[in-house]
């Protein structure tokens, strides 16, 4: 079976994406969790990836080591192209959705890191993370209004540009981020897939603390 290598569920926003993406569809895989940030990341982590970093898939042979491309590659390997929407124009603007998250969002990721564990309190982010979240919002409602009729996710089914928003969710419930009726009904969606169930019972499972983050209170 492949092995996706991946880091802390409570902090790695990074390994949710892809590892989501396969449990929703069913492929089997071996996962390999590495504790971040420790010594024995750093010694194993190399073997593993050559950007050193979270997540990384190994198929036969092959290495993958970026999320997206992770995402791409199961999504061409396994899930007959189930990952993106069947029609052209949806399909266009799904993965400039994801791609958008994939490189963006620089405030939102800095001032407010996935923390799974998190309860909302006081923490406030400054007006540049407040426009990543207002942005985050706009598209999907854009998404969910023009091409999410089909069902509960950005267009319809869930898909590659859902995992990569999912980490979202987490922040934003984490952080008690207001959202628009659009943004809670699709972040509902996300946290009750059987696979985000999961992966909550176990970053909640996790006896590992990062300081910094969890230092983030109002």
């Amino acid at each position: 079976m492949p092995t996706l290598v991946i880091g802390n569920k409570n902090y790695s926003s990074w390994s949710l994406r892809p590892l989501l993406l396969l449990r929703h569809f069913g492929v089997a895989f071996d996962e390999q969790r590495l504790v971040l940030d420790t010594p024995a990341f750093h010694e194993d982590i190399a073997r593993w990836s050559p950007t050193r970093r979270v997540p990384a898939l190994h198929d036969d042979g092959l290495a993958v080591w970026d999320s997206l491309a992770i995402c791409e590659y199961a999504n061409e390997r396994w899930l007959d192209g189930r990952g993106w929407p069947d029609d052209l124009r949806t399909r266009a603007v799904a993965r400039a959705a994801a791609a958008e998250m994939h490189s963006g969002f620089a405030a939102l990721r800095t001032q407010l890191p996935m923390n799974v564990r998190r309860t909302p309190d006081n923490y406030r982010w400054d007006d540049a993370a407040q426009r990543d979240i207002d942005r985050v919002q706009q598209v999907w409602r854009q998404l969910r209004t023009a091409h999410g009729a089909g069902g509960d996710f950005l267009c319809g089914d869930f898909g590659i540009a859902d995992a990569m928003y999912a980490p979202v969710a987490w922040r934003f419930v984490g952080y008690g981020v207001p959202m628009d009726n659009v943004a809670q009904a699709y972040v509902d969606a996300l946290l009750a897939l059987p696979a985000m169930r999961e992966w909550r019972d176990a970053a909640h499972a996790e006896p590992e603390r990062n300081a910094a983050t969890d230092a983030l209170r109002g």
